[in-house]
């Protein structure tokens, strides 16, 4: 156990955790999944997203707590570890199997996003028509580079990209809500308009949680911040309150444009909401789908860049366990980054963004990884709370054992219908784990020869 008062080592303040967390929640979620959560629910996806961000705040809070009790970056991996098995070996294991979900989650978010900012970039800007798989590849090695960069620079860049992020959303909220195009009228039925009935909502739920996955984004590189005893649960709060309060007025501006049944009718539109609702509605503003489409590319460059970040440092977490080669977890001394990890998780990344007519099946198999991941970091709170001694001045997050116990009430009840009617999902799941132990199976091979000899 550590106390983590007197650590002020890192090189990330509160304002770059802040950035960091609100750039990579703002991204591929409210700029695209915002549309499959109305084509779902219709106006209610508004309560879809209010719940995803209390769940995803409660998980955020526990996670906070859990760095300050494992203060060593990587957490998704070292949390289950250090928490969870009666051994060391046990501990690795659950340790693994949600770090290597959680990779998985993370990855097809990065290809999502990669995708998404060459579709953005063709319908606003026709010169770019056609270069859909090129774009992305693009973009997936910038935000490598920007990675390998020195931590401190590439919040510095973030802190700019979710500066201008912020004022073009904004814009669009005000055209949107004041352009005269708005009609309230479309907010009624408010719960039966969406494909899928009354209960629609609670179908969008698990989508609209993908857009805060990046809440714990700085309790996962906890070592690179500065004072991360404050700092994490600060930050956690102070973006989270940004992020749900745009989020909220990006959903009402759409919803009051386009409805359900525009979705159902134009499944293109579906992925490209905020587009759709200025490109048919907005008319009288023809610069707007254009700042649309810049404020999009934006959002999900921050998104990958955050993503690359916290899933190269879980690579190098399971590295140091022993899971996966050693090399994946040398940091350039220079810059103090993952260099290796992350090109691999770059690499993965451009792979699945070749395949963008696979959309809808890679943001479900994500969005499912990422649940199994809360779910054992939630478990790995409660065992951590009676394994570890509570350090006086330490961060705890509130509401005790309530908390993680009503997330997992939730996630669960949230991901049931999912679950019923997505068999092919498991498929994908039991394939993913399956490759890892073989790529473990054959790493621990390799290890045993080279000790024998």
């Amino acid at each position: 156990m550590s106390n983590l008062n007197n650590n002020q080592q890192g090189s990330l303040g509160l304002v770059a955790c802040v950035t960091m967390i609100v750039g990579g929640m703002i991204g591929s979620a409210i700029f695209s999944l915002s549309g499959m959560t109305i084509y779902y629910a219709g106006p209610a996806a508004i309560i879809s997203w209010i719940i995803a961000a209390i769940v995803l705040l409660m998980y955020g809070l526990q996670v906070a707590e859990l760095s300050t009790i494992f203060p060593k970056s990587g957490g998704v991996f070292i949390f289950p570890s250090k928490s969870l098995g009666k051994t060391e070996k046990q501990g690795k294991i659950w340790g693994w199997i949600s770090a290597w979900g959680y990779l998985n989650a993370n990855i097809v978010g990065i290809a999502f996003a990669a995708i998404y900012i060459a579709t953005y970039l063709s319908v606003g800007f026709p010169i770019f028509k056609g270069m859909q798989i090129p774009l992305a590849i693009a973009a997936c090695i910038f935000c490598c580079i920007l990675n390998i960069l020195k931590i401190s620079a590439a919040g510095k860049v973030n802190t700019i990209l979710v500066i201008l992020l912020t004022c073009t959303m904004v814009v669009f909220v005000f055209v949107g809500l004041f352009g005269k195009s708005w009609d309230s009228s479309l907010l009624t039925p408010f719960f039966t308009q969406g494909s899928k009935g009354g209960t629609g909502f609670i179908s969008a739920i698990p989508n609209a949680m993908v857009a805060y996955g990046s809440i714990v984004a700085i309790a996962f590189i906890v070592s690179e911040v500065k004072d991360p005893n404050k700092n994490v649960p600060k930050s956690i709060c102070i973006a989270m309150g940004i992020v749900i309060i745009l989020y909220v007025m990006i959903i009402l501006t759409t919803v009051g444009l386009i409805t359900s049944d525009f979705l159902q009718e134009n499944p293109g539109m579906r992925f490209i909401p905020l587009y759709a609702a200025s490109f048919t509605k907005l008319t009288a503003f023809p610069w707007l789908a254009k700042v649309i489409s810049i404020s999009a590319v934006l959002a999900l460059l921050t998104t990958m860049n955050v993503l690359i970040a916290i899933t190269s440092r879980a690579i190098g977490a399971i590295a140091n366990g022993g899971m996966l080669p050693k090399s994946l977890n040398k940091i350039n001394s220079k810059t103090g980054t993952p260099v290796i990890a992350s090109i691999v998780v770059t690499a993965v990344s451009i792979i699945i963004a070749c395949f963008p007519q696979f959309t809808a099946e890679i943001v479900n198999i994500g969005s499912l990884f990422a649940a199994i991941t809360i779910s054992i970091n939630c478990v790995s709170l409660l065992v951590a709370r009676k394994k570890n001694k509570y350090i006086e001045g330490n961060y705890r997050a509130p509401g005790g054992s309530v908390l993680p116990i009503m997330t997992l009430i939730i996630i669960i009840a949230s991901y049931i219908p999912g679950i019923i009617n997505g068999a092919s999902l498991w498929y994908y799941i039991i394939a993913w784990y399956l490759i890892g132990i073989i790529i473990l199976s054959l790493y621990r091979m390799t290890v045993r020869k080279s000790n024998v000899s």
